[in-house]
């Protein structure tokens, strides 16, 4: 983090002209890229809406507020709103950063399967290994789509902003309609908003923290932002404004959307969370609107949740792309290579292929129980929180003098304490994640298993590290020449 903030700081000059207004955006950006000592690869072709839809999409609003609502249950929208705040201040924080510095399905499968109960009557259960074949068969898709359609990409984005958003809009009127017609009537304000139902053993207030995890799971997507930074025309405010305007936005429809929800449902929370249907969602769904309506809102969020799960493989081999062009990843020269064939140019395609392979590979954990699929959602939540935390951090202790605000930056007096808050919220938020959510004394089945999942993965990556790649990587690695540093590299900005 020191060198790459002291090279920024060389080059303060060429900065400020690559990141200038007058200067055109893919020059300007491949300047500033050089900045940081890294040549042009991929192709810049999105735009700043395009960028704010990739991390917009990731997040996909109502399908994961679908696949988290057991965590919402206790809360309700005023759990929602209070970690979204600190999550904004998250977002301030990565923006500063991302303006200086800009390099770069299993939820999908229940809800699929979740129709043809329905379609059955609840009469049709999936198992595990359906459950999983399904993941397998999506993630593949989503590999596919993310290297024959790369041109197309951003235009897909920038639909599933619509999708989304249709998606929240239709719910917010349907349900309360359909409730309408039912018995009883849409829940009071005071329910809504001022009761929180405690179902685990811990203590009340412990168990509205506890409901944090689905808005920190479903905001916690503005980073992809970052990942895709090098293919994004004029970086330097395009990511900023795509990370504070997805994380923004995202905490206001889920607040709304929440509060319909918690109106328009049963008070029934026991049955709506041990749905015969499998999803809880797909319970809520029913209860307003019966079968039929069921399924055509359950059709949408598996749509919107598809398209969540193809921009999480844009993204992550990306972020992967980038790490291994640094020599940080195993097999860093295998992978780091960017594809020059017509179909496929400018693509990092043996790391998509890295990513969805990885991908299967991990899912095998839901083929063992509830506990160990749970695992999994956890620890992308501490995962995610570590990586953010990292470069915040080491910014605040080692970098003050160094850093070079970009085009974005909350200001000499508030940059500090924000990433300081934000710090202290994402330790808070990694030991959340490895909490028991049932209760202090969990059984076999009930344990949170992500202390130990996430804790074998850190451990093995200090292990690799110290073994063998102490020997190799020596930091990020500089890959263009001084004669092409400042300079504009001819990547093809055509998307025909």
């Amino acid at each position: 983090m020191a060198d790459i903030l002291e090279k920024v700081m060389s080059h303060k000059k060429a900065a400020s002209v690559a990141t200038g207004h007058d200067s055109k955006p893919q020059a300007g950006d491949t300047e500033l890229l050089a900045t940081l000592g890294y040549k042009q690869e991929l192709r810049r072709h999105y735009s700043t809406v395009e960028i704010f839809a990739v991390a917009f999409s990731i997040m996909g609003l109502l399908p994961s507020i679908a696949s988290t609502l057991s965590f919402s249950m206790p809360a309700g929208p005023v759990g929602w709103l209070a970690a979204s705040f600190f999550i904004f201040i998250v977002s301030l924080a990565m923006a500063d950063m991302a303006s200086a510095m800009p390099t770069a399905g299993d939820g999908f499968a229940n809800m699929l399967l979740s129709m043809i109960s329905i379609a059955r009557d609840g009469n049709w259960t999936a198992t595990r290994p359906v459950i999983y074949g399904t993941y397998v068969a999506t993630v593949a898709a989503h590999g596919f789509m993310a290297i024959f359609f790369g041109r197309a990409m951003p235009k897909i984005q920038s639909a599933c902003i619509f999708l989304n958003i249709a998606l929240v809009v239709a719910t917010v009127i349907a349900l309360p309609i359909g409730k309408a017609h039912n018995s009883p009537p849409v829940n009071s304000g005071s329910y809504v908003f001022g009761e929180i139902q405690n179902y685990t053993t811990w203590p009340t207030g412990w168990a509205f923290m506890l409901a944090w995890l689905s808005p920190i799971w479903t905001i916690g997507a503005f980073d992809s932002c970052v990942h895709m930074s090098e293919e994004a025309t004029h970086a330097a405010r395009a990511v900023p404004l795509g990370i504070i305007s997805s994380t923004g936005l995202c905490g206001v429809l889920g607040f709304v959307s929440l509060a319909v929800i918690a109106s328009s449902m049963s008070k029934d929370i026991e049955g709506i969370l041990g749905s015969k249907f499998g999803q809880p969602m797909a319970q809520i769904y029913y209860d307003a609107l019966g079968k039929n309506g069921a399924l055509g809102f359950m059709a949408l969020t598996m749509i919107v949740q598809f398209f969540m799960g193809l921009s999480i493989v844009l993204a992550a081999s990306r972020q992967s792309w980038a790490f291994s062009r640094d020599g940080a990843l195993p097999f860093s020269k295998y992978f780091r290579k960017v594809s020059q064939h017509n179909l496929m140019r400018y693509q990092p395609v043996r790391m998509v292929c890295g990513v969805v392979a990885a991908s299967i590979i991990i899912g095998l954990l839901s083929l063992i129980d509830n506990a160990a699929a749970n695992a999994l959602f956890s620890l992308a939540v501490a995962g995610n929180d570590l990586a953010w935390l990292t470069p915040i951090l080491c910014r605040l202790l080692w970098g003050n003098e160094s850093f070079v605000p970009g085009e974005f930056y909350t200001g000499k007096y508030l940059s500090k304490p924000i990433g300081w808050v934000a710090v202290i919220y994402m330790i808070f938020a990694i030991v959340l994640s490895m909490i028991p959510t049932e209760g202090p004394s969990p059984s076999s089945s009930t344990m949170n298993y992500t202390v130990v999942i996430n804790g074998s993965l850190w451990g093995l990556a200090l292990l690799y590290y110290y073994v063998y790649a102490k020997k190799t990587y020596k930091g990020p690695r500089t890959t263009v020449s001084p004669e092409d540093e400042g300079m504009a590299t001819h990547v093809d900005m055509e998307t025909k």
